[in-house]
């Protein structure tokens, strides 16, 4: 009787282990219903007006389920455009209970990324700076656990060098517009990120060749 009691000890012991991280995790994640709504509207009614250096949104959708996974917090976003990935960005971080910083040069993406924001439901999720990334990257002072760099291509290494010491280990790092047809500034990125020995990158090519980059370890 008592080697019968200890097994049923042991198996509900195991069967709390295996439950617990599931139900740890639900817990994270913040449900809101009217926003998902709102949200899943907002993305429905603009499906084909997104021509103006967005993202597709097969891509929207894998960044969204990248912070989900991850339950990132402190995302920062390089070229915000008129906002289509920093929706996806800011709905997920929405649910983890995160905030995005994103950034864009020019004045008209800027305002028209604003009003998309607030369509959306979203901006209270979203620090949209109008300013030059070449220095505005070098003096955020992070950490960031999630980036999203879509800015000028011929920059992307030395935006992933400024945010390199910002990225907490775990973090993941991702940019668009890369492929394995090495164009020059393209190329020469995507060979530096992948000699990096404490970074670990795959290439997602379901939309517009994103290149996903996990940080393993600090050096």
């Amino acid at each position: 009787m008592k080697t019968t009691r200890i097994i049923g000890l042991i198996f509900c012991l195991l069967i709390t282990a295996a439950v617990i991280p599931v139900q740890i995790k639900a817990q994270t994640l913040k449900e809101n219903a009217a926003l998902d709504q709102k949200v899943e509207k907002f993305l429905a009614d603009h499906s084909e007006r997104w021509y103006d250096m967005n993202i597709p949104t097969a891509d929207g959708k894998t960044i969204y389920d990248l912070i989900i996974k991850g339950n990132y917090k402190s995302a920062l976003e390089i070229g915000t455009s008129t906002g289509h990935s920093g929706i996806y960005i800011a709905w997920a971080l929405s649910k983890t209970g995160g905030k995005l910083i994103t950034i864009d040069i020019d004045e008209e993406r800027h305002k028209t990324a604003l009003e998309n924001f607030k369509k959306a439901g979203l901006s209270d999720y979203i620090d949209s700076r109008l300013a030059d990334a070449h220095q505005l990257v070098k003096e955020l002072k992070g950490p960031f656990d999630f980036v999203f760099s879509d800015a000028d291509k011929n920059w992307y290494k030395n935006y992933f060098m400024d945010v390199d010491p910002k990225l907490k280990v775990g973090g993941c790092f991702t940019t668009h517009n890369i492929s394995e047809r090495r164009r020059m500034g393209e190329g020469d990125y995507l060979e530096y990120v992948r000699s990096l020995k404490n970074y670990e990158s795959t290439l997602n090519t379901a939309g517009g060749g994103l290149l996903i980059t996990y940080k393993r370890t600090e050096k």
